[in-house]
């Protein structure tokens, strides 16, 4: 079937920091699918201190429409009674991560958000180690968790098994937490797993999460929270953001080489010198702006799907 040429996203922007950076997202997500030959048309309905001010309500009835009706939904920065509203309306299954090591590769956790989504979530697993790595690693507590992957995993037959002990995996994980690729673990493991790459004393990994859903969008957005004291100043870190796009456009809409050329190219960028304030200690720092125009110079040099072929050289 061939991949569909439009997605609707719904865009929560929040408060904070979030629409700042929301707006650089949808300038990324914009350059991106133009460049991969697909569009995606954003919806911003009014969401949390925004729709408090017009409605009384962090989520309205047009907003939840809006929400409800759109392929995928990106949220920036959002208060939790906001946020969880949200969550309530999607029937949320499972929940996957990614973490982005710009000098390391990246690393995608999913895991059941209950042990009756268990099967549907090693589906949404194995979709993406097919798409990313082609081996999907398996880590777990018990046996019948190790018994259930393996089953899918040969139904499959495309993609490879590696599977760990909760021990081994905390090894893989302090060392080199790339080279995993694609895991898929129980619930109760999965917030650590993915956190481990965070405090293993390497330089500002990145992370963005995602909630997932069988029969709606999914729910996809940065780790960081609204940061109120650099509000309105232009000088917030976009990068978690435009991670939360990339993972959206992967994991929420099968646009795998999107996701890869966008990931690419914010850590091409992340290891320049361009740099907003939080990032360095002294000397002249980007704008949020400044940082996403270099992401978006770089993205035809990061992009490495197949069918395209850069010009040549005159």
């Amino acid at each position: 079937m061939s991949p569909r040429r439009t997605y609707v996203v719904a865009c929560l922007a929040g408060h904070g920091i979030g629409p700042e950076v929301m707006a650089e997202a949808s300038r990324a997500l914009a350059s991106v699918s133009r460049l991969h030959g697909f569009a995606v048309q954003e919806v911003h309905p009014p969401f949390d201190g925004e729709a408090v001010t017009q409605s009384g309500r962090a989520f309205p009835a047009y907003t939840r429409n809006a929400t409800l009706a759109a392929d995928a939904v990106l949220v920036a920065g959002a208060s939790a009674p906001a946020l969880d509203a949200v969550k309530a309306e999607l029937d949320l299954a499972g929940s996957v991560s990614r973490t982005l090591l710009p000098d390391d590769g990246a690393l995608t956790v999913f895991a059941p958000l209950e042990q009756s989504r268990a099967s549907w979530t090693i589906e949404q697993a194995l979709t993406a180690a097919r798409a990313r790595t082609g081996l999907l690693v398996s880590v777990g507590t018990t046996r019948a968790w190790h018994e259930e992957v393996a089953l899918h995993v040969e139904r499959d037959g495309a993609i490879g098994l590696r599977q760990l002990t909760l021990a081994d995996a905390l090894h893989a994980l302090t060392t080199a937490p790339a080279t995993l690729g694609v895991v898929v673990t129980e619930r109760v493991l999965a917030d650590a797993l993915a956190d481990i790459p965070r405090v293993g004393g390497r330089a500002r990994p990145l992370r963005a999460t995602g909630l997932l859903s069988p029969l709606g969008p999914g729910l996809y957005g940065p780790t960081h929270g609204s940061a109120l004291d650099i509000a309105g100043q232009g000088v917030a870190n976009p990068s978690e953001m435009l991670l939360a796009a990339a993972l959206m456009l992967g994991e929420g809409l099968g646009r795998w080489a999107a996701a890869d050329t966008l990931e690419q190219s914010l850590a091409a960028t992340l290891r320049r010198p361009v740099q907003t304030p939080d990032m360095i200690e002294t000397g002249v720092a980007a704008t949020t702006r400044e940082f996403v125009d270099v992401v978006l110079g770089l993205l035809p040099a990061a992009r490495r799907d197949t069918e395209f072929s850069p010009e040549p050289a005159l």
